[in-house]
Formats: structure tokens, C-alpha cells, sequence
């Protein structure tokens, strides 16, 4: 009977240990995005107090010049930074499960690329704004994801192979924009910013298109986690229980381009949030997707917006794009796991 309950005793401890660091894990992500959140609307070029802020919302008074500074520049900042930062860490985590890769990302394998180019091609065509923004985002991610998808499988290309189409991909839709950029010289205000991503220009009317297809991708996405989960499995597994695999896998990109092509549309090409936050979630939650996806959004959102908030504050006067931050930050955790997994192979 003791040998008997030995493994049961064993399974017991391993579940409370699991069920311990998920709530350990939402309580993380729950403390970043509160506190990101808070000091992105009291931090800036001119500080506002806990107290202010306080009076703001019990006062109502939204006249005051404190009360405009929250509402038109602080608010909508905040907003674009933490529905973008969830957007990408979420897209990076269903591109990665879809093309069995921990190496993909929206913004290594083209995706970003992809919707960079739709938007420089709606403002050339002068239809930027509100709702067409985001329809050309989400067609430049899609085709971008799908071209290197596409292409992966049908020359059965290994793991490294398919970061270094992403690669190529990035190259030929930049050089494409940046050409379409010498034609039309007006389209240079998109460049500096836009390249880099950032999030100073962030107004409601901008963010709302955006915001709408974000929290529809995000919600489907979360019913959807049981099959991304056998689609991680493989195509053989996931066949054999019944799944569409191309049908799901269509669908799993399709969600993930309109994530990322939405949050380009708001902030620019933001780089490595897709690639460093789901790693970073995988290593505090059990990896199935209904904890994953949930505490990527999470943590992504928390982590764009502090990003964002260090990047206005730690060289006051002056304010830094917020993609600068990131990169000092992505490109070396980039590497790390690149020679660690040794092109993006998993060892366990």
C-alpha cells in the first residue's frame, strides 16, 4: 500500500507546485501591468503626483491643465502601449507554437515587416487613417506569415532555415518601403519613428481601430486553446485526433498577422516583445496555452509600457522611441537564446 501511494503522493506535490506558480505567475504580471501602468500616466516631462491624479477622478475637473495632460497625452499612451505589447507577445507566442520555432517572432521572421509596408502603401495611396490602416496592416502581416509558412513547408526547411527566410523576408518588404519612401518624399514622417516604433503620436482615433481587432484576435485566441495545442503536437498527432490542420493553421496565422498588423498600425515596428516575453512567460507557467497566451498578454502589455515610460523619462528633456529601449534589450537576449538552443531547437 506505501509503494502504492508513493506515485500519487509524488503526482500531488507536483500539481501544488504547478498550481503555485501560476498564481505566482499572475500575480507577477498582474503587479508589472498595474504598476507599468501607473507610473506611464504619472511619469513624463512634467510629473503629476498620486495625489493630483486622485483629484482628477474624484473631481471630475478634466479642464484643468493637469486633468488635459492625463486625458489627451498620458491616457492614450498608456493605452497603445500596453494593447500593442500584449498584441505582440501574443502573436510571437502563436507564431512560435504554429511553426514549432521559439525562435519566431513577429518581428524576425517579417510579419512586422509585412504590415510596415501595407501601412506605407495606404498613406501613399492617401487612405491612411482609422479602420483602412488596419485592414492594410493585417493583409501586409498575413501575406508576409503566410509567404514564409508556405515556404517552410514546402521545401521542408529546418528551424534555422526558416529564421533566416524571416530574415530575408524583413530585408526585401524594407528595401520595398523605403524605395516607395525616395518616390514619394512626403511619406519621410513615417521613417525615424515608425521604423524604430514609438508611441508619442498615439491619439484616440488611431487607437481605437486598432484596439477593437486586438481584444476580437485576443478573444478568439482564448477559445482556441486546446487546439493550439495539439497543433503543437504535430500535423500526424493533431490528424489523428481529428483536427484540420490546415484549416487551423491558416486560421492560428491569420489571428497572429491581425495582432501584429494592428499594433504596427498603432506603434511602428516594434521589435523583439514577440520573441522575449513568451520566452520569458514560458519559464514561470506550465506552457499550455491557456496559461501561456493569458499571461503573455499580460506580461507584454506591462513590459512595452514600462519600456515606454523608461524611455520618455531616463534622458528627460529629451525622449528616446521606445523601440531603441527594446533593442538594447531584445537584440542580446536574441542571441542568448540562439546559441543556447542552437538555432532555435528545443532540448526538452
Amino acid at each position: 500500500m506505501t509503494v502504492g501511494r508513493r506515485p500519487m503522493k509524488n503526482s500531488m506535490k507536483f500539481l501544488h507546485r504547478s498550481s503555485n506558480k501560476i498564481v505566482f505567475a499572475y500575480a507577477a504580471a498582474a503587479a508589472l501591468l498595474l504598476g507599468a501602468s501607473l507610473l506611464g500616466i504619472l511619469w513624463g516631462a512634467s510629473r503629476c503626483s498620486l495625489r493630483e491624479l486622485v483629484q482628477v477622478i474624484v473631481q471630475g475637473d478634466y479642464q484643468s491643465p493637469t486633468a488635459r495632460i492625463l486625458r489627451y497625452a498620458r491616457l492614450p499612451r498608456v493605452l497603445g502601449s500596453l494593447l500593442c505589447g500584449g498584441a505582440l507577445a501574443v502573436s510571437g507566442a502563436v507564431i512560435q507554437g504554429v511553426l514549432a520555432n521559439r525562435l519566431a517572432s513577429p518581428s524576425i521572421i517579417g510579419v512586422n515587416a509585412g504590415a510596415g509596408l501595407a501601412v506605407t502603401l495606404c498613406a501613399a495611396l492617401g487612405l491612411a487613417g482609422g479602420w483602412r490602416m488596419s485592414a492594410f496592416a493585417f493583409l501586409g502581416a498575413f501575406a508576409a506569415v503566410m509567404a514564409v509558412s508556405f515556404g517552410a513547408k514546402k521545401w521542408g526547411a529546418s528551424r534555422g532555415t526558416v529564421i533566416l527566410m524571416g530574415v530575408a523576408m524583413n530585408s526585401l518588404l524594407g528595401a520595398v518601403s523605403d524605395g516607395i519612401k525616395i518616390l514619394r518624399p512626403e511619406l519621410s514622417v513615417l521613417s525615424n519613428d515608425f521604423k524604430i516604433g514609438d508611441f508619442s503620436a498615439v491619439t484616440y482615433p488611431k487607437l481605437l481601430p486598432a484596439a477593437a481587432v486586438i481584444l476580437i484576435s485576443l478573444l478568439i485566441l482564448l477559445t482556441l486553446c486546446n487546439e493550439l495545442d495539439v497543433l503543437a503536437l504535430g500535423d500526424e498527432s493533431a490528424r489523428g485526433l481529428g483536427l484540420n490542420t490546415g484549416l487551423l493553421r491558416t486560421l492560428f496565422l491569420m489571428l497572429a498577422a491581425a495582432l501584429a498588423g494592428a499594433a504596427v498600425s498603432v506603434a511602428g515596428l516594434l521589435s523583439f516583445v514577440g520573441l522575449l516575453v513568451p520566452h520569458a512567460v514560458r519559464r514561470v507557467s506550465t506552457g499550455e496555452a491557456r496559461q501561456l497566451l493569458p499571461l503573455c498578454a499580460l506580461f507584454g502589455a506591462g513590459f512595452v509600457t514600462l519600456c515606454d515610460t523608461i524611455a520618455r523619462v531616463a534622458f528627460a528633456p529629451y525622449e528616446l522611441p521606445v523601440g531603441i529601449i527594446m533593442a538594447f534589450l531584445g537584440a542580446p537576449f536574441f542571441l542568448f537564446i540562439l546559441v543556447k538552443g542552437k538555432g532555435g531547437h528545443s532540448r526538452g
